[in-house]
C-alpha cells in the first residue's frame, strides 16, 4: 500500500511544471538562505568547492559548484574510460542484443533510451554502466574519453526520480525522463553519453554549448539536481575493470575499464 500511495504521489510530482517552479526558485536570491542547511543536511564535503559558502549566490549555483584544481585527479593509464562523475554504480555489464537487462529489477531497449537513433546498432552489443548520482554528489559531468562531437540530442520528456525507489517503482524512468544524449568519437570506436534528469531538475546544460570535442576529464555538462548518467560504449571495444560491482562509489576520473579495437574484439 505504501508503495502504491508514493508510486501516485509521484506520477503527480513529475509534472515539468513543478519542476520549473522549483528551478526557479533555487535560481532566485532568496534560495541562498538554504544553502547551509543543504550543505548540512547532506554532508557536502565543502573544503573541495571552489568557493565559500558565502560566496554562492543561489542554491543552484551552490548546487552546480566546480571543485578546487587537483580534487580529482584523473587515472593516467592510457587506453583507458573514466567515470564522468561522482556517482553509485547502479548497473555494470553487456547490453544483450540492444537490451541493458535488470537495472533495479528492470529491462531497458537502447531503442527507447536512445530515442530510436539510428545509432544504436553501435550500441546493442557494447557495454553499459548505469551511474547514479546523489544530492551529496559533486553533479558536474566530465568527458570520460578524448574525442570529438558526432552528434547531440536533446530529449523532451518526465522528471520522475532516479533514486532507489523511483527506478524499482515506477516504469522505465531511464527511457521516460528528460534526457540529454552526446556521442563521442574517440581513437577505439565511439561511446554515448545519456544524462537523464530527474524529479526537481530545472534542466540539464552543456558547459560550453559550442565545444566539439573534449580532453579527457574536461567539463562538459552539469545537472541542476541529482540524476543519473548512462554511459555506452561501442560493441566490442570496452572491457571492465577487475573489481567493479554495482553498488560501488565511485569519483570522477577513477578508471572503469580499457578499451580494445574493435578488429581485436
Amino acid at each position: 500500500m505504501a508503495a502504491t500511495w508514493m508510486k501516485w504521489m509521484t506520477e503527480l510530482s513529475s509534472r515539468k511544471g513543478l519542476s520549473r517552479l522549483m528551478g526557479k526558485f533555487s535560481h532566485s536570491s532568496l534560495s541562498r538562505l538554504m544553502i547551509p542547511f543543504f550543505a548540512k543536511s547532506y554532508g557536502i564535503p565543502l573544503h573541495e568547492a571552489e568557493k565559500e559558502l558565502r560566496e554562492y549566490r543561489t542554491l543552484n549555483e551552490f548546487f552546480t559548484r566546480k571543485l578546487k584544481p587537483g580534487m580529482r585527479p584523473l587515472h593516467a593509464e592510457p587506453g583507458m574510460m573514466i567515470s564522468p562523475v561522482d556517482a553509485r554504480i547502479t548497473f555494470m555489464g553487456e547490453v544483450r542484443s540492444g537490451t541493458i537487462l535488470n537495472v533495479k529489477g528492470q529491462d531497458y531497449a537502447l531503442e527507447e533510451l536512445l530515442s530510436h537513433s539510428p545509432r544504436v546498432e553501435t550500441y546493442k552489443h557494447g557495454y553499459a554502466f548505469v551511474l547514479y548520482l546523489s544530492p551529496t554528489d559533486y553533479h558536474r559531468i566530465h568527458a570520460p574519453v578524448t574525442g570529438k562531437k558526432l552528434e547531440s540530442e536533446h530529449v523532451k520528456g518526465r522528471v520522475y526520480p532516479v533514486n532507489d525507489f523511483g527506478m524499482r517503482h515506477m516504469k522505465k524512468v531511464l527511457c521516460r525522463n528528460e534526457r540529454l544524449i552526446t556521442y563521442i568519437s574517440h581513437p577505439y570506436g565511439e561511446i554515448a553519453l545519456v544524462k537523464v534528469g530527474a524529479m526537481n531538475v530545472s534542466s540539464i546544460r552543456y558547459s560550453d554549448p559550442s565545444a566539439k570535442s573534449w580532453e579527457q576529464g574536461d567539463d562538459l555538462a552539469y545537472f541542476e539536481f541529482g540524476s543519473t548518467v548512462v554511459l555506452l560504449a561501442q560493441n566490442g571495444t570496452f572491457s571492465p575493470l577487475p573489481g567493479l560491482e554495482p553498488g560501488r562509489k565511485i569519483r570522477m576520473g577513477e578508471a572503469l575499464g580499457r578499451f580494445v579495437s574493435p578488429s581485436k574484439s
